[in-house]
C-alpha cells in the first residue's frame, strides 16, 4: 500500500506539467516542517507530559482546547481564499495582504476577549486556567501578520515560513528543556508557547524583507467586504471544526475532570501528529487545482480525485499499524501513568481517514465557490460530537470521546456530502477513492 501511495503521488505530480519541481519542493519544505516538528516536537512534547504529571497536563490541555473554540475568530476563514484571490490576482498583493492584517488583527482582539470572558465565568474560581487561556489567547493577535504565510504559499515558496517557524521552534523547545530542568511552574510552559508565536512571526516579517518586500500594506474596505461575504461561512465553518476537534477535551474536564483531559490529550497528541501530511500536500497542490478549473472540468476532477485517493492510502497506512501498537507506544512513550490512554490512541487514529480526505477535499468546496456548505457539512460534525459525547463521556470517559470524533468526523468529511445535491459530485469522487481500481 505504501508503494502504490508513492506511485500515485508522483502520478498526481507529473499530472501539473512544468509546476511538478516547485510543488515537488513545496512540499518536501513542508513536510522537513512537520516531520522536524513531529520528532523534536513529541520528543519534547513527552517529557513536559512526563514533568508536569498526567493531573497538570490536563490542566494545560484543556486550557489550549478552550483557546482553539475561539481561534476562528481570529484567523476568520480567510486563509484559502487570500491564496486564492493572490494566485488569481499577484498584482494587487499589497492591497490584499494588508486588508488581511487588520481583518485579523480586529478578530483577534476579538476573540481575545471574549475567550478570557468566557473562561471567567465558567472557572472564575481556578485562577491558574484562567491565566493560562490569557496567556494563549493572547498569540492571535501576532498572527495578524500570517498574511505573509499565505504570500509565500500562493507562489509555492513555503520554504520561508519553515526556516522562520522551525528556527522559532527549535529554540522555544531548548527553552523548555531548560525549564523542566529548572522544575518550573505550569505557567512558565504558557509563556514559553506565545514566545514561539513571536519569534515564528518575527521570523516571517525578517524572510518576507529579505525577499525584498515592504510590509506598507494597503487596506481596502471594498475588498474586505468582498471577502467577508466569503468568508463568514468558513468562519462559522471554523467554530464548528474546533468545536468537534476541541470540545471533548473541554467536556471532560468539565464532566470527568482534569486528569481524564490528560490521558486524553497524551493519545490525541500522537494521533493528531499525523494531520501535517494533508495540510502539507493539500496547500501545495491547491493553488495548481485552482488553475486547472480555469482550463479543463476534467484535468481540474483528476487532479481532485488523485489527491483525495492518495490521502486516504497514507491514512489507512498509518492507521492499521497504529491501531494495533496503541497501547504498546503510549506506555514506551509516556510512562506507565499514561498506560490508560492506549485505548484512546486506538480508536481515535482512525479520525484521521476522514480528516484527510476532509482536506483533500476542501479545495474543492473553495474552487466551486461552495463554501457555505463546507459550513453546512461541520456543523452536522459537531452537533453530532456533541451529543455523542454528552452520552458517552460519563459512561465510557476519554473512549468515549474517541468514539465520538471518529463518527463525527466521518460525517462532516464523508457523509455528509451525500446529503445535498451540489455536494453529491465530490460524495462520488470520495468513494471512487476507496475503490484502488476504478
Amino acid at each position: 500500500m505504501l508503494e502504490k501511495s508513492k506511485k500515485i503521488l508522483f502520478s498526481l505530480v507529473r499530472k501539473f506539467g512544468s509546476e511538478k519541481s516547485a510543488i515537488i519542493q513545496n512540499i518536501a519544505w513542508l513536510f522537513f516542517d512537520r516531520i522536524l516538528r513531529m520528532g523534536v516536537g513529541l520528543f519534547v512534547g513527552v517529557w513536559v507530559a512526563r514533568y508536569l504529571g498526567v493531573q497538570q497536563f490536563g490542566i494545560f490541555n484543556y486550557a489550549t482546547a478552550f483557546v482553539s473554540l475561539f481561534n476562528p475568530l481570529t484567523t476568520l476563514g480567510l486563509d484559502a481564499l487570500v491564496i486564492r484571490s493572490i494566485v488569481r490576482e499577484p498584482e494587487l498583493k499589497d492591497e490584499i495582504l494588508g486588508t488581511t492584517f487588520w481583518l485579523k488583527l480586529a478578530g483577534a482582539i476579538v476573540c481575545l476577549l471574549l475567550t478570557v470572558g468566557s473562561i471567567f465565568v465558567l472557572r472564575q474560581d481556578d485562577q491558574l486556567t484562567v491565566g493560562l487561556v490569557a496567556i494563549l489567547a493572547t498569540a492571535g493577535i501576532l498572527r495578524a501578520f500570517d498574511g505573509i504565510d499565505f504570500w509565500f504559499q500562493s507562489q509555492v515558496q513555503s520554504k520561508y515560513t519553515v526556516v522562520a517557524r522551525n528556527t522559532a521552534f527549535i529554540i522555544i523547545a531548548l527553552v523548555k528543556v531548560v525549564l523542566i530542568k529548572m522544575q518550573a511552574p505550569l505557567v512558565a510552559f504558557a509563556w514559553a508557547t506565545l514566545g514561539e508565536v513571536a519569534l515564528g512571526t518575527a521570523g516571517l516579517i525578517i524572510a518576507y524583507r529579505f525577499k525584498g518586500y515592504s510590509i506598507l500594506w494597503r487596506w481596502s474596505l471594498s475588498l474586505a467586504k468582498t471577502l467577508l461575504t466569503e468568508s463568514w461561512p468558513l468562519i462559522l465553518s471554523g467554530l464548528t471544526i474546533m468545536i468537534y476537534m476541541r470540545i471533548d477535551q473541554i467536556m471532560l474536564g468539565q464532566m470527568v475532570g482534569d486528569e481524564a483531559v490528560g490521558l486524553y490529550s497524551a493519545a490525541t497528541r500522537i494521533s493528531e501528529v499525523w494531520y501535517f501530511i494533508p495540510t502539507a500536500i493539500s496547500s501545495s497542490v491547491a493553488p495548481s487545482i485552482y488553475a486547472a478549473k480555469q482550463v479543463s472540468e476534467d484535468l481540474y476532477y483528476q487532479r481532485i480525485k488523485k489527491l483525495i485517493r492518495l490521502l486516504v492510502m497514507i491514512s489507512l497506512v498509518v492507521a492499521v499499524p497504529m491501531s494495533f501498537l496503541s497501547t504498546t507506544i503510549m506506555t514506551l512513550l509516556f510512562g506507565n501513568g499514561y498506560a490508560a490512554a492506549g485505548s484512546i490512541l486506538g480508536i481515535h487514529i482512525w479520525a484521521a481517514v476522514f480528516v484527510f480526505m476532509g482536506v483533500a477535499s476542501n479545495s474543492w468546496f473553495i474552487a466551486e465557490g461552495l463554501t457555505q456548505l463546507a459550513f453546512r457539512r461541520t456543523l452536522m460534525g459537531a452537533v453530532v460530537n456533541v451529543i455523542l459525547n454528552w452520552l458517552l463521556i460519563p459512561a465510557y470517559a476519554g473512549v468515549g470521546a474517541a468514539v465520538a470524533t471518529v463518527i463525527s468526523q466521518a460525517i462532516a468529511s464523508f457523509f455528509s456530502n451525500a446529503t445535498h445535491a451540489k455536494t453529491r459530485k465530490i460524495f462520488k469522487v470520495q468513494i471512487k477513492c476507496f475503490l484502488p481500481f476504478d
